[in-house]
């Protein structure tokens, strides 16, 4: 089998080759239940820090890559699955880029763990999705919740665009400071996110030490339109205000802000290794829905 790669340039700046490569990647979220590029990716390719392909079979457009940066991100499109193209796709790409390099296996499709043990990747991280439903409100939230004993001498309210930019990406970074995407979030990066058409200040729940105003936590959400799934979208609290109740209470702040925006379920991402995370997650009702697996290449 011989493919090859098409470029439209350093984004997605053309127009034909913009539509193929979000309709290769929409055919497979549909097919597969879970998109196949990250949102990280999607705004570096945006950004013009990675580079978009598709890729191509005697002329028919198979796939769609993402490239740059140590990283590599590749969907075929489901009506020609197992033909070999993901393969002859890898052995074209991977002679070009040595020293190590990350991809990542959405929904830890098994088709791409027979890859990566043919191409030399290991698995280095999984991403748990979890989910749980959002009934009706009834006046007093669920019952289960309504034992909870909020953070003492904390105020939760809205994120405030332009007076806590700084203030938050410097939380941000200390929280996540052990994290690849999430800690190395930029003041930029953040105004880009401000830009989506999902973003609301009044979804970005912030905690406030009630003397200092300084802030303690977050629970930035991120409902799209007309979506029945809203999801939670980065979750933090300072190392300082670590087990003082501040998460669970702005947790059970964001479920009930999706359930007034007429969410029916939640979701959230996390790091199967952050035990005390998952513990809250799960006391709190969600369970698995889909896994994530990034696979490393030892440049060794």
């Amino acid at each position: 089998m011989c493919v090859e790669f098409i470029r439209s340039g350093p984004d997605l700046a053309d127009a034909a080759f913009t539509a193929e490569f979000r309709g290769i990647a929409a055919e497979a979220g549909e097919a597969d239940g879970y998109h196949p590029f990250n949102e990280q990716s999607l705004f570096d390719v945006s950004a013009g820090r990675r580079t978009p392909l598709l890729l191509s079979d005697a002329g028919r457009h198979v796939g769609a890559v993402i490239t740059g940066r140590g990283e590599l991100d590749l969907v075929v499109r489901p009506g020609v699955r197992r033909l070999g193209h993901g393969g002859a796709a890898l052995g074209t790409l991977l002679p070009g880029r040595p020293g190590e390099l990350t991809a990542w296996a959405h929904g830890d499709h098994p088709g791409a763990r027979a890859l990566a043990t043919r191409f030399g990747f290991t698995a280095d991280r999984t991403l748990l999705q979890l989910r749980r439903p959002l009934p009706e409100d009834t006046g007093g939230g669920d019952p289960a919740d309504l034992d909870d004993t909020p953070a003492a001498a904390t105020d939760i309210g809205p994120f405030r665009p332009g007076a806590d930019d700084a203030e938050w990406v410097t939380l941000n970074a200390l929280v996540f400071a052990g994290h690849p995407e999430q800690g190395a979030l930029t003041r930029a990066d953040l105004e880009d996110r401000q830009s989506e058409p999902w973003f609301d200040a009044g979804d970005f729940l912030l905690a406030r030490d009630r003397a200092s105003g300084r802030i303690l936590g977050y629970n930035w959400l991120k409902i799209e339109p007309d979506a029945a799934v809203g999801e939670v979208y980065v979750i933090g609290v300072h190392p300082d205000a670590a087990g003082r109740g501040v998460g669970r209470r702005l947790m059970l702040a964001g479920l009930e802000r999706l359930r007034s925006r007429g969410c029916r379920a939640a979701a959230l991402y996390v790091e199967a290794d952050s035990t005390a995370a998952v513990h809250l997650y799960r006391s709190l009702g969600f369970a698995d829905h889909t896994v994530d697996v990034q696979y490393r290449r030892d440049p060794r």
